[in-house]
């Protein structure tokens, strides 16, 4: 993955809003019904000056952005057959790792067929209906944590396949957003 930064977006100032529509852009160029993927975030600069040969491997030579950024790893292919929910309760990071994040493709469906859903379903059920539903739309879901709790998510549409399309915001995906927390959890 590179570490190009998405244009000059104002939206885009933060570091960890910089690195969820990274990580957005780049799930987006590798088209739809990918598997889910899990990325460690790391201090660039830190990067540069503990990890030299992989910064450089990464393309983050000297002279580029210095300023509170972070650097997208992605990790190895999670798992098939896992529920997500299991396989992320079995990560610890190790203190060099800042934050993660995680992209998923997920269909959902309009706050007007809540009302809809039938009672009693259970999971499979559930991804059943909402799959054949009339009003489905696919999903791509990137959200980020850091260790201090800040999140970060971005949202886009198939159907609005488009970098001017995506959706920002902390609150977006919480409880995805709770379960990447869980992962900095020292007990």
């Amino acid at each position: 993955m590179s570490n190009a930064t998405p244009g000059t977006d104002p939206l885009a100032s933060n570091p960890l809003t910089r690195a969820v529509l990274e990580i957005d852009e780049y799930a987006s160029g590798l088209g739809w019904d990918q598997p889910a993927r899990l990325f460690a975030l790391v201090d660039t600069a830190r990067l540069r000056a503990e990890e030299p040969g992989l910064a450089s491997q990464l393309g983050l030579d000297e002279g580029g952005e210095e300023t509170a950024s972070l650097t997208p790893i992605e990790q190895d292919e999670l798992p098939s057959g896992a529920p997500l929910d299991e396989f992320l309760a079995t990560i610890a990071w190790p203190d060099a790792v800042t934050g993660c994040a995680l992209t998923v493709e997920r269909q959902m469906l309009p706050p007007s067929a809540e009302g809809s859903v039938p009672k009693g379903l259970d999971d499979t059920e559930l991804a059943k209906w909402v799959a054949e539903h009339p009003d489905r739309q696919e999903v791509r879901m990137t959200v980020a944590v850091l260790r201090d709790g800040t999140r970060e998510s971005a949202l886009r549409l198939r159907e609005k396949d488009s970098p001017t399309e995506v959706l920002t915001g902390a609150g977006l995906v919480p409880g995805l957003a709770e379960a990447l927390t869980a992962t900095f959890a020292t007990d």
